[in-house]
């Protein structure tokens, strides 16, 4: 990191407000340790995240285990610690499959959004190169909202 001029916990102290009205080098500069304090701890949550892992993981995994699941939340202990353990199922669903069962439930008469929750989608890529005719036919079908806006600030002379 640089040498700090503005620190987190001034800049914290601040009102949004008081942070707009900052000289354009103080303004360019909070950015900037802010970015490199966010991405600092994120380095360092990534490295205590994994010590966690390593030092309680196996005796997590082994405690779920032992009470006859693959995924779950697990409570273990080390002395007067507590180690609240979970892991998440994650579940993937190959679509090129999925759309051989909804045809055949479709032949079959029945719904397929009895069997099958059904997102329909529109890439905007394919919309915006679509003839016009064709994006009036769906145009009732489509909602455009904004996004979060982005601003990066760059100083004359390429240093943010």
């Amino acid at each position: 990191m640089k040498e700090l001029t503005l620190y987190p916990a001034d800049l914290a102290a601040m009102s949004t407000a008081q942070l707009a009205a900052l000289p354009i080098s103080d303004f360019v500069a909070a950015e900037r340790n802010v970015d490199e304090a966010v991405a600092y701890l994120k380095q360092l949550r990534t490295k205590l995240d994994a010590a966690k892992l390593q030092r309680y993981g196996e005796q997590a995994r082994s405690a779920l285990r032992d009470s006859g699941r693959d995924f779950g939340t697990v409570h273990v202990r080390d002395g007067a610690l507590h180690i609240k353990y979970e892991l998440p199922k994650k579940v993937t669903w190959n679509q090129g499959i999925l759309k051989e069962m909804a045809e055949r439930i479709v032949a079959s008469g029945d719904k397929v959004e009895d069997y099958i929750d059904v997102k329909l989608s529109v890439s905007e890529s394919r919309y915006t190169n679509w003839p016009s005719a064709l994006q009036q036919q769906f145009a009732a079908a489509r909602t455009v909202e904004e996004g979060k806006p982005s601003i990066t600030l760059t100083l004359d002379g390429g240093a943010a």
